[in-house]
């Protein structure tokens, strides 16, 4: 499995999304993605790639396309 194919996977089961709808995911744009929805994302993609994401970037990944930035700083190339 690609870290994509793990990334995506990671919404889809926290947030119970379809594959389509990723691209246009926005923090607090729906009401699974809240604050203890966003934590709880946080705390998968750390598991799934054995990470530990700073404060600053907990406060910036804000959407779907931006966490694949913020992880790439953490060498999880997706």
């Amino acid at each position: 499995m690609s870290n994509l194919d793990i990334y995506n996977q990671v919404y889809i089961e926290n947030f119970k999304v379809n594959s389509d709808q990723l691209e246009t995911l926005v923090y607090r744009s729906f009401s699974g993605w809240d604050s203890v929805g966003h934590m709880m994302l946080i705390s998968a993609l750390e598991e799934a790639f054995n990470i530990e994401v700073s404060h600053e970037d907990i406060i910036a990944f804000s959407s779907y396309k931006t966490g694949k930035e913020i992880l790439n700083r953490y060498h999880v190339i997706i």
